[in-house]
């Protein structure tokens, strides 16, 4: 793979554990941003949004290169579910989930510096919950798992992984990248890179 280095704004774990699983070679910066807004009604473009705006925070602390960003959200009932604050909040989410389908969005933006050429893309997976027991959520939630995930879950975990009962579309998305879309954009926006 012929990939140019990026620069990497994003704290999740997954995302970077994603990058090294596939070779893509990258350099960490660090960026916050509010995300506080919960409401939606076009869940793509605050994904979309939210991650150009992390690109664009963290445009100041590099002098050339490509920046990429990512920001995921699970959505259900015209609702945004972002990382609980507390157990409470875990605790209403994962009971909001349970044995419905929701949607995880990941929008991703990579900008250029110093030509601030940029791209945003999203994708969409639809995920099913079982019906989840009482018991099930408590030990989730007191495993401590629950709270840097969005939606109060994480798919690749231990034992939310056991949560999901169907998945129709990009694994990677609902760990916190649509891997293969992010593959292919780089690819396409490294090779006119100046």
């Amino acid at each position: 793979m012929d990939l140019p280095h990026i620069y990497l704004a994003s704290r999740s774990p997954r995302r970077r554990q994603m990058l090294e699983m596939v070779g893509i070679k990258f350099t960490l910066l660090d960026v916050e941003v509010d995300e506080d807004n919960h409401f939606a009604d076009n869940p793509e473009d605050y994904v979309m949004s939210l991650s150009e705006k992390k690109a664009r925070e963290a445009a100041a602390q590099i002098k050339k290169g490509i920046i990429a960003t990512a920001d995921t959200i699970v959505y259900i009932d015209g609702r945004i579910l972002n990382k609980p604050v507390d157990a409470d909040d875990a605790r209403r989410m994962l009971r909001t989930l349970s044995g419905r389908t929701h949607t995880v969005y990941t929008g991703f933006t990579l900008f250029e510096i110093p030509g601030r050429r940029i791209l945003r893309e999203c994708g969409a997976t639809q995920v099913t919950f079982r019906a989840l027991e009482d018991d099930e959520i408590e030990e989730y939630i007191q495993s401590g798992a629950p709270f840097d995930k969005a939606g109060a879950y994480g798919i690749q975990d231990d034992l939310s992984a056991l949560f999901v009962e169907r998945i129709d579309g990009d694994f990677y998305n609902v760990v916190g990248l649509p891997l293969p879309r992010f593959y292919l954009a780089l690819k396409r926006f490294g090779t006119t890179a100046k």
